[in-house]
């Protein structure tokens, strides 16, 4: 017989991160599926853990696959409200029924508890005041628009 298992790790909530996006970059078909990318603008990020700006020039690479699922690999920096630049490095997938994932694709407004979209996130840094986040390990939900990648991040406990 099976032992029940533990509670799970508790989430705390850390912030709220806004990010503008350009258009889709596609480089067509690859073994995996279609590789493509998303240039990262400026953002906002605001919340009890973390608050800050986001630094142009992120990049989200992206693997939109066979079965409908989208991996999503972002890879971008924040400069904290006191000038601390720290790397966030962000993993996940995004999926949903077809129909919904293309009013997605379309820019239609979409309620996010029409599909999946989950990252799991990492922090660098090397500024003394911040060193935390480099043993945070951090979850978001995420909601796509038009032209904005909404993120409501919580660390791991």
């Amino acid at each position: 017989m099976n032992a029940p298992l533990p509670e799970p790790p508790a989430l705390v909530p850390m912030c709220h991160i806004r990010c503008e996006v350009e258009a889709l970059v596609t480089l067509g078909p690859a073994p995996q599926g279609e590789r493509r990318f998303v240039p990262l603008g400026v953002g906002t990020v605001d919340g009890p853990e973390l608050q800050g700006s986001l630094v142009p020039g992120g990049v989200d690479w992206q693997v939109a696959r066979a079965d409908g699922a989208l991996e999503i690999a972002a890879h971008y920096v924040i400069r904290t409200h006191d000038g601390a630049l720290v790397e966030v490095q962000s993993n996940g997938l995004r999926h949903g029924p077809p129909e919904v994932m293309a009013r997605l694709a379309r820019g239609e407004a979409v309620d996010p508890s029409e599909y999946f979209f989950r990252t799991l996130m990492r922090f660098t840094t090397g500024h003394p005041d911040w060193l935390h986040l480099n043993k945070v390990m951090a979850i978001a939900r995420g909601r796509r628009e038009a032209r904005a990648v909404l993120l409501d991040v919580y660390r791991l406990c």
